[in-house]
């Protein structure tokens, strides 16, 4: 069995004239969790979709699991768990009934309470759809992702919309699937969700992959001095130096500051964020016009939103 669970080698998509994906290559280790990051319109949904087998690519070699995803074989379908950005699902059905039809599908599904129990959804068992938070409805899209067993997920904007003590709760779902040994392929606009969670990250810029590493190597090897020194001057102005020695340069600050009789008010050192290095990345992303795509091929969840 290969040790990678996505092998992507020059992968392109064009719509008429314009090439949304332009020939990209990455790989994802199974059990890694993998965050693919990138602005609107940089060809990041483009690739998922072709990964999840909702878009046929225009060239280059992708493999999921072993398999083609353009083939949407059965055995793909059953190895995979997809939470789109965006679902449908009936709104008159209660939680457990939803989670155990969708058990009912697969031929080695997980046990329901114990899925009920993984995405945070106790006590809601018996509740409507309808009456469900956004949050809460996003917990039981990730249930009915998992409760297949599936070996790969694909985490699209999972916490969108969620308030921060229901974003953490989602990250220690992600952590529990890492530990259970499946891997998670993550989209997200929130940087520091990515930087928590992801093993190793990939920032799409017009269509390629402008870098690519773990998240602590991309920081470290950020373009910018890789240390920010900041304080507030007497009269309470932001003073702001970028360092490759922060050692020596608070040496200079502080002595020069004891010698005036002045203090550094609300000193800080710290390092960039990889928001820090995709804002850099990014800042001169292309003004091509984003693509009005034709919607994805209906799944068997709903319909992506763009």
């Amino acid at each position: 069995m290969s040790e990678a669970a996505i092998e992507v080698r020059g992968l392109r998509k064009s719509y008429g004239d314009f090439e949304a994906v332009r020939g990209i290559d990455f790989e994802v280790r199974r059990g890694d969790v993998f965050g693919l990051l990138g602005p609107n319109g940089a060809g990041k949904t483009t690739t998922v979709e072709i990964l999840e087998g909702y878009r046929e690519r225009s060239a280059g070699d992708v493999s999921v699991l072993g398999l083609d995803p353009g083939k949407r074989s059965r055995t793909f379908r059953a190895q995979v768990g997809i939470v789109l950005q965006s679902t449908g699902i009936y709104r008159h059905i209660r939680v457990r009934e939803a989670v155990a039809h969708f058990a009912s599908l697969y031929p080695h599904h997980r046990d329901v309470d114990e899925v009920i129990a993984l995405t945070g959804l106790q006590g809601k068992e018996n509740a409507l759809a309808r009456t469900l938070s956004g949050g809460q409805l996003r917990r039981l899209d990730l249930a009915l992702a998992l409760i297949g067993d599936p070996e790969l997920i694909f985490l699209d904007e999972p916490t969108t919309g969620f308030d921060p003590a229901a974003r953490r709760a989602a990250w220690d779902t992600i952590r529990s699937l890492k530990q259970l040994g499946k891997t998670v392929l993550l989209t997200t606009h929130y940087l520091d969700e990515a930087q928590e969670l992801a093993d190793r990250v990939a920032i799409i810029k017009d269509g390629r992959i402008a870098i690519e590493g773990a998240p602590s190597t991309l920081t470290a090897n950020a373009g910018t001095a890789p240390y920010m020194v900041a304080y507030r001057n007497g009269s309470g102005g932001l003073v702001e130096h970028r360092t490759d020695d922060p050692t020596t340069l608070l040496h200079e600050l502080t002595g020069a500051a004891l010698a005036r009789g002045d203090r550094l008010e609300a000193l800080t050192v710290t390092r960039p964020t990889l928001e820090d290095v995709y804002l850099e990345l990014t800042a001169e992303a292309s003004e091509e016009p984003v693509l009005d795509e034709e919607p994805p091929a209906r799944g068997r969840r709903g319909r992506r939103r763009r």
